[in-house]
């Protein structure tokens, strides 16, 4: 953690015993939505399953999945039949996962918690289902932690960035040599802009996500900011970065003023929004050193 480290952030809100010991949730539970297995974990809660697991340990990384959870394949074709051997209590849908519920409800209950809508806003609406979450799970004190942290962090790592260069952020994924897309500011990478203080350099609509793929012409549009690319970047977007004369002649090019970060979900939670804030702060080469602690 950047900023405040956790340890420190964890003892001034008093919350020291909402750190990584696992909680114990007296329902088993279960979830196909890596947002929402996101939050289970943030607040301590070790699902008996959840869907594809190998992809998540190395898109979305933390918080850390343990080896207990049962992996149920993909999540568009999950196991309902490992699923149901796992007996689970409880099962957190979305509307990602609407199109599985009249089968996830033979098996169990079913409770929706959805982050992305059109016209919402993910930070807000993660807010509100990690609050719905814990208190679904008789641990409402942990759901009111986490957000407390959140805001915490965020608040400290806007501090870093105070007194920067003033340029706006635009964060894109290359999807060919030829395309990108952008998030946006109803985005959770865009929310999480404004949470840094940071503008957002696209003006564009995004539709709650990222755009659909644009011509890499329209970059031209956009004028000088700080370009944050997330990954992953395909083999033949990497050769146009190194050969393409119109790449390099973008001002944010030209000027260095480009980063790579680590992978993170952009459908994520809380917790997503957070890795994302803090990849960004610590790439960005005006952001004060991290407070240690």
């Amino acid at each position: 953690m950047t900023g405040l480290s956790r340890r420190a952030l964890l003892a001034a809100l008093g919350l020291a015993g909402v750190s990584r010991a696992r909680a114990a949730s007296p329902l088993r539970v279960a979830t196909l939505d890596w947002a929402l297995l996101e939050t289970l974990l943030a607040l301590g809660v070790v699902p008996v399953a959840a869907a594809e697991l190998v992809l998540y340990r190395r898109q979305v990384i933390e918080p850390a999945v343990p080896e207990s959870v049962a992996d149920l394949g993909l999540r568009g074709s999950p196991s309902f039949e490992a699923l149901k051997l796992l007996a689970p209590d409880l099962i957190l849908g979305s509307n990602y996962t609407a199109w599985a519920e009249p089968t996830l409800s033979r098996i169990a209950p079913v409770e929706s918690f959805s982050i992305y809508a059109p016209g919402g806003h993910p930070y807000a609406a993660a807010e509100a289902a990690t609050r719905a979450i814990a208190s679904r799970l008789d641990m409402a004190p942990a759901g009111a932690a986490l957000i407390a942290l959140a805001d915490a962090e965020f608040a400290a790592l806007k501090a870093r960035l105070t007194g920067g260069d003033g340029r706006p952020a635009l964060v894109i994924n290359l999807g060919d040599d030829r395309h990108f897309r952008v998030f946006g500011a109803d985005s959770m990478f865009g929310e999480a802009l404004t949470c840094l203080g940071l503008a957002n350099a696209w003006r564009g609509s995004t539709r709650y996500s990222a755009t659909a793929p644009m011509g890499l012409e329209t970059l031209a549009q956009v004028g000088d900011a700080w370009i944050a690319l997330l990954p992953p970047v395909p083999p033949e977007a990497r050769r146009m970065m190194a050969q393409s004369a119109f790449w390099k002649a973008l001002p944010s090019v030209r000027a260095g003023r480009i980063v790579e970060l680590a992978p993170v979900n952009p459908f994520g939670a809380l917790p997503a929004a957070l890795r994302f804030a803090r990849l960004l702060t610590d790439a960005l080469p005006f952001a004060k050193a991290a407070a240690r602690g």
